[in-house]
């Protein structure tokens, strides 16, 4: 009998082979095979690792031990409504998961405070559009939706760089130099957030939370930074909020469905930066270290601090 196989889906078949080379060593007792070989006898699949495998695959895998995600969001496994919720999910967080999203944000911000978005489109028509910059990092309090290890991260960071931060998160959680709000304060955390940054979970009560409602709450012309989840964004919202003046300008990573489709208005709004969800992802080496360390603290049986936890949603 062959070794057991930690089954792969994750950058299609060119990815495969990368993380293939990258697991070997420190993974030598397992095969590492990609998703879709037909010569993988789902009977030898001890692990899985995935970022949005079709439904109803993980429940085909009879001899599976436990799922690993290859990102830190789970939504695209949970949304099976076959997956095995029996056997352990592990949400994959690299420690540059955290460094990276606080660089998106700080960029993101500093973007929006400095008008980058006037500036590229004046660059694009090669026009010289001079104009002064209206505020500074000191002058505005950012608000996070979202306190976890990712959210903290940011806090410091953009404390760091002058901005008074205030935080969101369903429990009171104490980090330095921030104020935190819990789950029945939003209208208070909303109405202090002159840049609203979302870093929350998908979970039912997420969905289409950035919404027209809660764009009226904040400070007329306040700055929205969505790094969270698509399925959070209601995108007409938020393009009417930017025509009406509601939000001053905005920067989405994430979408739903993602790519963003081709001809949507939200392509070529002044106000609006789109990037293709990139804030916090580590290079595919620096997550094959996690993968392989997750794998192995699963095997010694230690505690997971990333296990999907089914009551949090994440």
């Amino acid at each position: 009998m062959g070794k057991p196989v930690l089954l792969m889906k994750s950058g299609g078949e060119p990815g495969f082979r990368e993380w293939r080379d990258l697991l070997a060593d420190p993974l030598p007792h397992l095969e590492v095979r990609w998703w879709d070989d037909p010569a993988v006898p789902p009977d030898a699949v001890r692990y899985a690792a995935v970022w949005d495998p079709e439904p109803g695959r993980l429940a085909r895998l009879p001899a599976l031990r436990a799922v690993f995600g290859v990102a830190a969001g789970s939504d695209f496994i949970t949304g099976d409504p076959e997956w095995p919720r029996h056997l352990p999910l592990v949400r994959l967080v690299a420690p540059e998961t955290a460094q990276r999203m606080g660089e998106y944000v700080c960029w993101a911000a500093l973007s929006l405070v400095k008008d980058a978005r006037r500036m590229a489109i004046a660059q694009g028509r090669a026009v010289w559009d001079y104009f002064e910059a209206p505020g500074k990092a000191p002058d505005l309090t950012v608000g996070i939706l979202g306190l976890g290890g990712l959210g903290q991260g940011c806090a410091g960071m953009l404390w760091a760089l002058g901005f008074k931060v205030v935080g969101w998160s369903r429990t009171r959680k104490v980090v330095p130099g921030v104020e935190s709000f819990i789950a029945v304060e939003l209208p208070a955390f909303l109405a202090r957030s002159q840049i609203l940054v979302c870093l929350l979970p998908a979970r039912l009560e997420t969905a289409d939370m950035l919404n027209a409602a809660l764009f009226a709450k904040l400070p007329a012309g306040a700055l929205l930074i969505q790094a969270g989840r698509g399925s959070q964004t209601v995108l007409p919202d938020v393009l009417a909020a930017l025509d009406s003046g509601q939000l001053g300008g905005a920067v989405l990573d994430v979408f739903d469905p993602e790519p963003l489709p081709d001809g949507h208005p939200a392509w070529s709004h002044p106000k609006l930066t789109l990037t293709p969800h990139v804030g916090s992802l580590p290079t595919r080496a620096e997550r094959a270290v996690e993968l392989a360390r997750n794998i192995l603290a699963f095997e010694r049986a230690e505690a997971l601090p990333t296990l999907y936890d089914p009551v949090k949603g994440y």
